[in-house]
């Protein structure tokens, strides 16, 4: 079961930029993204939320199904 729901622009191609994510009942804004990067059938987003958290966001283009990491500094 994937509790992780990700709201983000899709220019040309999806998952260009997220913009929020429901995770586990809770919705967090993304106030910044501080790096983006592609592996080979993913990509992955290091974000900032209002809140001042810290996550890493991965898009699984295989499986079209997107994961996600709290990162505490």
């Amino acid at each position: 079961m994937n509790n992780l729901k990700v709201t983000c622009y899709s220019g040309h191609t999806y998952a260009e930029r997220p913009q929020s994510f429901l995770w586990w009942g809770r919705e967090y804004k993304v106030k910044q993204v501080e790096k983006a990067w592609q592996e080979p059938g993913k990509r992955l987003f290091k974000i900032t939320t209002d809140e001042g958290e810290l996550f890493e966001l991965c898009y699984n283009e295989a499986a079209d199904q997107w994961s996600a990491i709290e990162l505490i500094v």
